[in-house]
């Protein structure tokens, strides 16, 4: 089978303070890289084939710590970037709620397409997805550690599953540096054996060693 680990960066300053990052360039903060560093050798058992990162420095400075264990090298897709925020980038979060009111409270309903130019959570699904099933063929039987977002990891797993938003507003967020397991089963259909649409099975949601809080998806 192969294997996807989407693991979510370590804490950043923006985290802390609940300003929302979106594709906002944050690094990682103290706290953060001690997280990237304590995470990195669960992971390193797993004994990954490939490294993957958004291209953002939160994510490539949490792959980084892997990589030095590994020996692999990161490969960056900016497809995996978390969801574009718009007009609330750089905000607060009580920032936004005065300034987008309307916005704010269909966004925290659950609203896919909130407005305030947020990036449309189908869209998010759509590139987050592909850019982990590229990672997962171009390492079949393999296990592909994925350093991402988020917000755009929780869309772009249910991507890969076929789950629609309602399923997903039902799966936590991701703390950080904590990830979720996925496996894709690569053997041929044989008759009298289960095998879903996809393939892809969520097999573990929100894994790590250290205890944190989680912030907002996607700030």
């Amino acid at each position: 089978m192969t294997r996807l680990i989407v693991w979510r960066h370590g804490n950043t300053d923006w985290n802390a303070a609940n300003r929302v990052q979106g594709q906002t360039d944050v690094p990682l903060n103290e706290i953060g890289r001690d997280q990237a560093r304590a995470a990195a050798p669960l992971l390193a058992a797993l004994r990954p084939d490939a490294i993957v990162a958004s291209d953002l420095s939160r994510a490539a400075e949490t792959a980084a710590a892997l990589a030095a264990l590994t020996g692999l090298p990161v490969r960056t897709d900016a497809r995996l970037r978390e969801r574009h925020f718009g007009q609330w980038q750089g905000l607060h979060l009580t920032e936004v709620a005065e300034r987008f009111p309307e916005e704010y409270a269909r966004w925290r309903a659950g609203d896919p397409d909130p407005g305030a130019d947020l990036e449309p959570l189908h869209d998010l699904g759509e590139r987050v997805g592909a850019a982990l099933r590229e990672a997962a063929d171009a390492a079949p039987g393999g296990t592909v550690v994925i350093a991402t977002h988020g917000g755009g990891s929780r869309q772009g797993i249910g991507h890969l599953l076929g789950w629609d938003t309602a399923v997903l507003r039902t799966i936590g967020s991701l703390a950080n540096c904590h990830w979720s397991e996925l496996r894709h089963d690569d053997r041929a259909p044989v008759v009298g054996r289960p095998q879903d649409v996809s393939g892809w099975q969520l097999r573990a949601h929100n894994v790590g060693l250290v205890t944190a809080p989680v912030a907002a998806d996607a700030i």
